[in-house]
């Protein structure tokens, strides 16, 4: 079953604060994640912050059409670095 995102808060810097359906909840740290084109622009913090959950695929999306997929946000949480 693939994870739902249900609930996103910017913290500071590059973290957000993650809420999932099933009910797990942390602080993800992306600032290792923003390479390639789609995720350059997300390194200025202002862009970066204006993420929003997407109401169909339930994980965090940009305005650019960037988005990260809830599996791997789920195990950012689940096994922090």
């Amino acid at each position: 079953m693939i994870p739902k995102v249900i609930d996103a808060k910017y913290a500071h810097d590059y973290v957000v604060h993650l809420r999932f359906a099933d009910g797990t909840e942390g602080d993800v740290d992306l600032g290792q994640e923003l390479y390639g084109e789609m995720f350059e622009p997300l390194k200025d913090r202002k862009v970066f912050a204006s993420f929003t959950v997407h109401p169909e695929f339930h994980t965090l999306c940009w305005p650019n059409g960037a988005d990260i997929a809830p599996e791997f946000l789920y195990e950012k949480i689940k096994i922090p670095a």
